[in-house]
């Protein structure tokens, strides 16, 4: 935020919560409500995550704005392009740089996939591609998201979205 000097502190949930979205709401409310008391406004950082409207409910409960979007993805890529990806192949498996960086740990270690690797096709037996949504794309990303996709046995896309459409989702949030 010091890039932008934007006058905004952090205040991070864990992201393993993405595994678990029936906690998101809730993990929101408890911080937004720590954090009212020291702040003139409190601003969520996220898309509705897997929440089917929970954390909407949240935000108009506690007068919070959030970043507008499902999931993400649609920050990064743009709705419309995300949804062209899932027209295009439904069983599309959506990867950010975090994903990629995280992967043994958010998807492996989280789903048991390094204890009971037979569990591959019950969790990817019907996706037929890895997509990586690149914001910041290097060698070692490549080789990382390459990595990830093989050992869920899919064939790898590299979609390089940048971060300009995060950028402008969060200033447009922190300017309301």
């Amino acid at each position: 935020m010091d890039r932008r000097g934007w006058p905004v502190d952090v205040h991070p949930l864990p992201p393993l919560l993405h595994n678990q979205p029936q906690r998101i709401a809730a993990e929101v409310r408890a911080l937004a409500a720590s954090l009212a008391p020291s702040y003139s406004s409190v601003v969520v950082g996220y898309a509705d995550c897997g929440t089917y409207g929970a954390l909407d409910s949240v935000c108009v409960e506690l007068g919070l704005e959030r970043l507008p979007g499902l999931h993400c993805y649609d920050l990064y890529a743009g709705a419309s392009r995300i949804e062209t990806f899932f027209d295009e192949q439904p069983g599309t498996y959506l990867l950010t740089d975090f994903l990629v960086r995280s992967f043994a740990r958010t998807v492996e270690q989280e789903l048991g996939l390094d204890r009971w690797p037979e569990l591959r096709d019950a969790y990817f037996g019907h996706y037929t591609r890895v997509v990586w949504l690149a914001q910041t794309p290097d060698d070692e990303l490549r080789r990382l998201a390459a990595e990830a996709a093989a050992r869920i046995g899919l064939p790898l896309t590299v979609v390089e979205t940048g971060t300009a459409r995060l950028e402008d989702a969060l200033r447009r949030t922190v300017a309301r």
